[in-house]
């Protein structure tokens, strides 16, 4: 269970993007709505150089969130201990106002699989993810957020609903939660229920963090509808939709707005922080 000692996450009730080196120069100049930035904690495991001088740069202005890809939670072996201990490193010297991590499996023994791929709701799988969060949270002494998946297959073993998952590993745990609203999106499409029965369900007590980003859209092979999780555009209206549902529930957060493929120019990611800006200034003055 988490100490209350530990860091909390602090970041600000504000719209968020995912820092892209090539934006550098335009955030210091015209951040526009953008009170904070998150980077990929593996992006920033060497020992410094332009990455590190930038992020030191932009600490100045922006509270940053660190959000990690490479620890697979899920995995049914041991966390590596070599990148937990690059990963503690990262974060003494950063500081960031927040850390989190995906509830998905990346690591197969010795070989890392370049994806986040879901699990199996199930008892073992719960004790799992627990004890694994719990080392993580001991390691840094910061409370972590957990980040719903995005699910393309439902597991037949399964035994808790993902909602009731999330809110007992938090009960054990202690963690925090990141409510990625495009996941949640993309999983009630590929799974047929509902996303606003989702969010009506899900621990919104314990989310920290809100995302939205964009995916692509595809069909199976019985041509039904199938969405992948692509951070490669703009999120659709259903999403920011979700967004507007959340946020009733929750209240203001803060809000990620996440494009890490095909990145566009300055002014059109400007534009998405602005659509979640105004998002949370209506559910301010609701």
């Amino acid at each position: 269970m988490l100490d209350a000692t530990r860091h909390p996450p602090r970041l600000p009730a504000a719209p968020g993007v995912g820092f892209k080196p090539q934006h550098f120069n335009a955030l210091r100049s015209d951040p526009g709505p953008v009170k904070w930035l998150e980077v990929h904690a593996e992006n920033y495991m060497g020992d410094g150089g332009r990455p590190h001088a930038q992020l030191r740069a932009l600490r100045d202005n922006f509270a940053i969130s660190v959000h990690g890809v490479g620890l697979s939670i899920g995995g049914e072996g041991a966390l590596d201990a070599a990148h937990l201990g690059r990963l503690k490193t990262l974060l003494d010297w950063l500081e960031p106002a927040s850390f989190s991590e995906h509830l998905a499996w990346s690591t197969h023994g010795a070989e890392f699989l370049d994806d986040l791929l879901p699990l199996p709701y199930t008892d073992a799988t719960l004790t799992r993810v627990t004890d694994h969060i719990d080392q993580v949270q001991d390691t840094l002494n910061r409370q972590m957020l957990l980040e719903n998946p995005s699910s393309y297959l439902a597991f037949t073993e399964s035994t808790w609903s993902e909602t009731d998952f999330l809110a007992e590993i938090v009960r054990r745990t202690g963690c925090g939660l990141l409510l990625d609203v495009n996941n949640v999106f993309i999983s009630a499409t590929n799974l047929g229920y509902t996303a606003t029965g989702y969010l009506d369900a899900y621990p919104t007590a314990a989310v920290g963090e809100i995302h939205v980003g964009g995916h692509d859209e595809d069909t199976d092979d019985q041509g039904a509808p199938l969405l992948i999780d692509s951070h490669g555009c703009a999120a659709v209206d259903p999403v920011w939709a979700l967004l507007e549902h959340a946020l009733a529930t929750t209240g203001p957060r803060p809000v990620l707005v996440e494009w890490d493929n095909d990145v566009p120019d300055w002014p059109v990611l400007r534009a998405e922080a602005e659509r979640a800006a105004a998002s949370l200034s209506a559910i301010a003055v609701r």
